[in-house]
Formats: C-alpha cells, structure tokens, sequence
C-alpha cells in the first residue's frame, strides 16, 4: 500500500473520529465547554494537516515521474533527412537559448546581441526562450492553480474581442399554413486587453559568476513565486483598475447568507442557484475558514456534507462535487463573498506575448549586486457570468452553530 493511500486511510479514520466527537459532546454544532470545543479543533486540525502532507506527497510524486521520464527520443526521421529532425527556429532556436542565458549571467557581446535581436521587445528587453518560456508557465500553473482550471488564451497585441450570445431565439406553435414566428438570436461582446505586471530580483556578482548555481532555476521558481501570488489575488479578487477583474466581484450572485454561520441550506441554495448545464464540471472555491465552517454541517439525512477522498487522484468533496482553496478568497466575515460555485472555463485568462527580462548592469554595482527586471502582460475576466454563483454573507456578525 502506498504511503499517500495510507495516509489518505489515517485522515478518514480521523475525520470519522471528529465526526463522532461532535455529535456526542456538540448540540446544534455548538460545545458545551470550551475544553470540548478545544479537543475536537485539536481532531480538526490533525485531519487538515494531513490533507497537506497527502498534497505534498502528490507534488513529490508529479516532479518524481517527470524526472523519471526519458532523457533521449527514439529516431523519427526520415532516412536521408537531419540526423537532430527539423533546426529550430527564432526564440526555440538552442542558439537563441544559450545567448539568452549567456546575456543573463555575462553583459552583451555583440554575437549575443545579434542572436538575442530574433526576441527583441518593444520595451528594450528580451523575451524569455521559448524553452524556457514553457518551463516558466509551468511554474506558475503549479503556484496559481486558478490556470489550470480557467481557460488560457494568448493574444498578441490590442484588446481580443470575445463575441457573446446574450439572449436566444425559440420556437412557437403555429397554425397549419401560419407564418413562422421571427425569433432571432442576439449577439454581445466583451474585451479582454493586458495589464502589466512587474517584479525585480537582484543577484550578488559571486552567485552569477559561480558554475555551480543554477541561475535558470532560481530566476524561474522566484519569477514564479512573486508573479504568481499577485495574479491568483487579481483572478479572485481584482477591482480591474490596472489589473484584471476578480471573479468574486463579476460572477452572480447566488445567495446571501443572514449570518457569518454559513447554515447547510446556504450551502445546498448555492448548488442548485447554478444552472444543471454548468453544474456538471463545477468546482467549490473558498478559504480555509469557511471550510472549517462547513466541515460541521449536515445534510437533511444527518451526514456531514465534507466528505474527504480515500483515493489516489480524487479531490475532497463538498456535496459531491470537488473544492478549491485560497488564501486570496475573502474569509468568512460579514459583507464578503466567500464562497463561489461554477464553471471556471468561463473565466478567460489572456497571455499578452512572451514574459520579458532585463539585466540592469550598472545600478546595483556599487553593492556588487546585478539586478533583473521580470515583466509580463496578462487580463482576466470571468466572459460568462451566470457560469459562476457565489455566496455573500449579510447581517450581523455573530458566530453560532
């Protein structure tokens, strides 16, 4: 057996021991004594953390499989063709690539400066390798997992247009010989442009000029990291004032809840205020507080509405269906949307060009320091709203079970 399949096991017997617990020593969800209510946060948290370990064994597993892949490809070509297939050309040109990289740790010779003019930008940079570009991408899939269930387009200049169907035609009854009633479809549209985001890392001269470290990996996962966090905060909760419009602030409004005590119809009114069509590849997205909160609620049959996943691959589940969480989703408090249900397909995610660096040799020398400017152009908007519902808490906040 393995080991995140035990592990998964453990949180089960866990979480059958909190629910347990909780119907014993709890009336309505609420305790008694504060000694109860401690002990049954401690069998909480002990089921959260290992949900994390289960996560990070999954993400050992992914980065163990991908360098276990095969390092050389069989032969496809055609006899008398190139022996390496097809040269590359432009930015995925190994020519390009080396250059790039070459110009990142060392200043510009004119053979690198020749070489790099293929991904000269508008702004005096260089766009990244395609290569590497890819690897960069990943990387940020891996920090925002937003990316990987929105739908990435990548535009190359201007705003992109995105046609809409706003209402529908239909059909009608008519008599024998009766004329054909005109019922004509109708047609929107909606923008999505780029806005810019920036970030600068700075290298010490001896970690550039030392053979060892690995300037390709550490510029990526560190771009990754600051791009990263600041685009999955814009996707969630963006005003679109120079950055993209959150999807908390375009989807629907679903249901509004009286209290910071999400109740198990505000759950169950939420599922169902999002139509069947999209229904059937919707996710729950929310932060960690409000899933604590549901953790304790029970359907009209007295099972808890959590249901965590005994198997390799499967996600938790709230009422069946698999959920998402985020430190940017706004936490459960009074006049915050917290909750959001529905088809992120329909949120479009645009990629203006390459992601752009630039190596500043001259203004960090004093302090032996060599800095680089990382940027890139990116939009986000949610195209569709009724794709998306939401839960919104109202009224006073009071906390009861």
């Amino acid at each position: 057996m393995s080991q995140t399949l035990e592990l998964r096991e453990k949180r089960a017997k866990a979480w059958e021991a909190a629910k347990a617990f909780l119907d014993a020593k709890a009336t309505d969800g609420a305790f008694a004594s504060a000694e109860d209510a401690a002990a049954y946060d401690r069998m909480e948290q002990e089921v959260m953390d290992l949900g994390k370990q289960i996560d990070r064994l999954e993400r050992q597993a992914a980065i163990d499989a991908d360098l276990a892949k095969a390092t050389s490809t069989p032969i496809t070509n055609q006899p008398n063709a190139k022996a390496d297939g097809d040269a590359k050309q432009g930015r995925a040109s190994d020519e390009y690539k080396r250059a790039f990289w070459n110009g990142m740790r060392n200043k510009m010779s004119y053979e690198v400066q020749n070489a790099l003019s293929i991904g000269t930008d508008s702004e005096g940079g260089y766009l990244v390798p395609d290569e590497y570009e890819k690897k960069l991408v990943q990387a940020l899939e891996d920090e925002v997992f937003f990316r990987s269930i929105a739908n990435v387009i990548k535009t190359s200049s201007g705003d992109r247009k995105i046609p809409i169907v706003t209402s529908r035609g239909e059909a009608a009854w008519i008599d024998e010989g009766g004329q054909f009633p005109e019922s004509d479809d109708s047609f929107g549209q909606t923008s999505i442009g780029a806005y810019k985001l920036a970030t600068m890392i700075k290298v010490s001269d001896e970690l550039l000029n030392d053979s060892v470290f690995n300037i390709e990996n550490y510029i990526s996962k560190e771009f990754a990291r600051r791009i990263g966090t600041k685009e999955e905060e814009a996707f969630f909760v963006g005003d679109g004032k120079g950055k993209p419009e959150g999807l908390f602030g375009s989807a629907d409004l679903g249901v509004t809840a009286a209290t910071v005590s999400i109740t198990f119809d505000d759950v169950m009114d939420l599922f169902y205020s999002l139509r069947a069509p999209y229904r059937k590849k919707a996710t729950w997205l929310l932060n960690d507080s409000t899933v604590k909160a549901i953790r304790k609620l029970k359907d009209g049959n007295g099972n808890y509405i959590w249901q965590p996943s005994v198997r390799d691959g499967e996600p938790d589940r709230i009422l069946n269906r698999p959920y998402r969480t985020s430190i940017y989703v706004p936490e459960l408090a009074t006049g915050n949307r917290v909750m959001a249900f529905g088809d992120y397909s329909y949120y479009w995610i645009a990629d203006r060009q390459g992601r752009s660096f630039k190596r500043l040799n001259e203004l960090y020398a004093t302090t032996g320091q060599v800095g680089f400017l990382a940027s890139e152009r990116v939009d986000g908007k949610l195209v569709l709203s009724e794709a998306v519902k939401t839960l919104e808490i109202k009224g006073s906040k009071s906390v009861s079970s």
